[in-house]
């Protein structure tokens, strides 16, 4: 099962377009908050089934704040993260994923990407398409291959 993990684009669709153009056989897109009323255009554009959750900036949204996932074996935690304050650190967030019993934690808000595996938890962050802050700021998103058996595959992808 092919993923495409976006976060953080804040209303604007014109790297999600070109995302959406670039990568192909999708199964599954993954918003992870801070969509800001995009999230009907999203799912209009892919030609899979869409999960979002809200972030700090999804004023008035009815979007969930969290969301947990079942694909292939393995148990997914999604939440933008601002809830657990990931801009000074992820020890709240990995508490509450081993918490929950979860293999992958999916995360945004910081709009920095990353990938890092400890203690059987699999820890990921695509950064943001609209306003990067990695060095380099160049807007990124994430595709993560699941398949019942094997250990995920995940790589951090730039436009």
């Amino acid at each position: 099962m092919k993923l495409l993990i976006i976060s953080d684009t804040h209303g604007s669709h014109i790297n999600v377009d070109k995302v959406l153009e670039k990568e192909e056989g999708m199964d599954l897109l993954i918003h992870l908050g801070d969509v800001e009323k995009g999230e009907d255009a999203i799912r209009y554009s892919v030609n899979c089934p869409a999960h979002f959750v809200r972030g700090n900036n999804d004023f008035f949204s009815d979007l969930p704040r969290e969301k947990e996932l079942f694909l292939e074996g393995w148990h997914l935690f999604l939440c933008h993260g601002h809830a657990y304050y990931v801009s000074v650190g992820e020890e709240q967030l990995k508490r509450e994923a081993r918490g929950r019993g979860a293999d992958i934690v999916l995360y945004g808000h910081t709009h920095r990407p990353v990938i890092h595996r400890e203690e059987n938890l699999l820890i990921l962050n695509p950064g943001s398409l609209t306003h990067p802050r990695q060095e380099g700021r160049r807007p990124s998103y994430m595709i993560l291959v699941l398949e019942e058996g094997k250990e995920p595959e995940a790589w951090i992808k730039y436009l």
